[in-house]
């Protein structure tokens, strides 16, 4: 879930628009991208990678040539599509698929996030804005390369919003304060990977010294990570949007709908603070919270 520089990643929907502009931009800022999916360009190459007509194909080839696999892929591709490519990528064995992708069927996300789970994938979205490792790689179209934006340090981000994800970032390096990875979960109802999965990953992390949770109402992602938080010996702190939304108002995202008595603001905001986590009511208060919580 963490990717680092010696990852080998691979670019589905690399030639076009959105994929040339952010491949670019990661091979810029270290990521190991060693090819692309384009099935109307295979054979040909882009960016200075070979394009194969399939995520299989591109893990035969470099099989064959001893280059190694693929760890890590990339969707940028459309949402009637999303299911196929995550599928294939799967198939070629990477054990990170980054689903960019927005709009994706609640039930093709099901069928992917199976077909990971029997396959031993992880799923990070979809409808995420990506993976960082500050100063090394970065993985989706997040502003890495941005060093007002993006430090690096020992303190780990999770969020469903790649907005309030970068809001944190930038709080966080205008205080000094620098970070060890961004798990960007994405914002859609089901998702691969849960606010618990990603706590779990930078709580077992060596490089991961405490932990920003940045979540949202609806859903109950925030409220389920509760029980690790309270588990683990690293300083937490945390941010929930949508404190002033009415009961029952859908918000940007897809997960954002309060059902119940669960995903409120106020449910979430108990459980993290009973299990030990330090909430803060704006993102700009985090800084100080962080330096409070590590002295």
């Amino acid at each position: 879930m963490i990717v680092t520089g010696t990852h080998r990643v691979l670019v589905q929907g690399i030639t076009g628009k959105q994929g040339t502009f952010w491949t670019e931009r990661m091979q810029a800022y270290g990521t190991d991208i060693v090819g692309g999916v384009n099935p109307r360009k295979s054979g040909t190459d882009h960016l200075g990678v070979p394009v194969f007509s399939s995520a299989v194909e591109a893990a035969a080839h470099f099989a064959s040539t001893g280059e190694g696999g693929v760890d890590v892929s990339v969707l940028f591709v459309p949402p009637a599509g999303a299911r196929a490519a995550t599928e294939d990528a799967i198939a070629a064995g990477a054990a990170l698929v980054v689903v960019l992708t927005e709009f994706v069927p609640v039930h093709d996300t099901m069928a992917m996030v199976a077909a990971a789970t029997a396959a031993g994938s992880r799923i990070i979205g979809p409808n995420t804005a990506g993976v960082v490792t500050p100063g090394e790689a970065f993985v989706g179209f997040m502003p890495a390369f941005d060093d007002r934006i993006f430090t690096p340090g020992r303190v780990g981000i999770i969020s469903r919003s790649g907005s309030l994800g970068t809001l944190t970032a930038v709080e966080l390096t205008r205080a000094g304060i620098g970070q060890s990875a961004f798990l960007g979960i994405g914002g859609d109802p089901v998702s691969g990977t849960t606010t618990a999965d990603a706590f779990a990953a930078l709580d077992a992390h060596d490089g991961t010294d405490a932990i920003a949770i940045i979540g949202e109402i609806g859903g109950r992602k925030e409220e389920d990570a509760a029980a690790l938080v309270a588990r683990s010996t690293k300083p937490v702190v945390s941010f929930i949007a949508g404190a002033a939304s009415p009961p029952g108002k859908r918000m940007g995202h897809a997960g954002a709908i309060v059902e119940g008595a669960t995903g409120t603001h106020r449910s979430k905001r108990a459980a993290l603070t009973e299990a030990g986590a330090t909430v803060v009511d704006v993102p700009w208060q985090l800084p100080d919270a962080l330096a409070e919580q590590l002295g």
